[in-house]
């Protein structure tokens, strides 16, 4: 991931779609974000937004060591199902293909996140989505779950958050992300699909996310993609 997240387009598109949703509704305060691996969004924001207090969580010590040295940002080692923050100490929580992690409480880390949230805080999370999309890639990455945009709607829903949005997105590669990972890559020993590409395909895959953003922007909305995005708020 270190490695790959710097330029690898899923990544950069990931993170566009972070810093949109941010940007638009993040609300003033310290910004968290939970499962940060070795810290590509926290090194993102950080240049999106210079004056942001910005805060990491990560259960891999390692991870957490190289992100806050990626970052500058504070990095804390811990469990996302047991945040050891305070009550109500941030004012947006980022948490991008964690609660699908195999070694993840979905309902203890939402519970955590909801606790420290400020009242009105902002809830990102991005998920994979569809069951039936889960292969080879999935038990690489330590992915037990992916979701449907209704079931990850009903998940957040119960955890107390209001307000939720969802929607689809890597919609338009949606085709090649199953022939990818069913047909191409289906035996149970193929790796996954974090690693470097060539450079034109990578240009080409990452120019089709940014088309899907654009058409996003003009209204568009896709009734299927490889990730559900979700956007909900603690309640004032």
């Amino acid at each position: 991931m270190d490695r790959a997240e710097a330029g690898m387009w899923w990544y950069r598109a990931l993170r566009d779609r972070a810093e949109a949703e941010l940007r638009a509704n993040g609300p003033t305060g310290p910004w968290l974000d939970c499962g940060c691996g070795t810290g590509g969004l926290l090194h993102h924001l950080s240049r999106a937004f210079p004056s942001q207090p910005l805060v990491g969580l990560e259960y891999n010590p390692a991870a957490a060591f190289r992100a806050a040295e990626k970052s500058g940002a504070v990095v804390a080692a811990g469990d996302a199902g047991r945040l050891p923050f305070a009550e109500k100490s941030f004012a947006a929580v980022a948490s991008m293909d964690v609660l699908c992690h195999a070694a993840v409480d979905q309902d203890a880390a939402l519970a955590e996140m909801h606790r420290v949230l400020r009242p009105g805080g902002l809830l990102l999370l991005n998920l994979p989505a569809f069951a039936w999309l889960h292969s080879a890639h999935d038990r690489r990455v330590h992915n037990a779950r992916r979701y449907t945009a209704s079931q990850a709607r009903a998940l957040v829903e119960a955890a107390g958050f209001e307000g939720l949005r969802t929607h689809y997105w890597n919609a338009l590669l949606l085709p090649l992300m199953v022939l990818q990972r069913k047909i191409l890559a289906r035996d149970e020993g193929a790796a996954s699909d974090v690693a470097p590409f060539p450079p034109w395909l990578d240009a080409s895959l990452y120019a089709a996310t940014r088309a899907e953003s654009a058409l996003a922007g003009l209204g568009l909305r896709y009734p299927a993609g490889g990730s559900v995005l979700v956007t909900a708020r603690r309640p004032s």
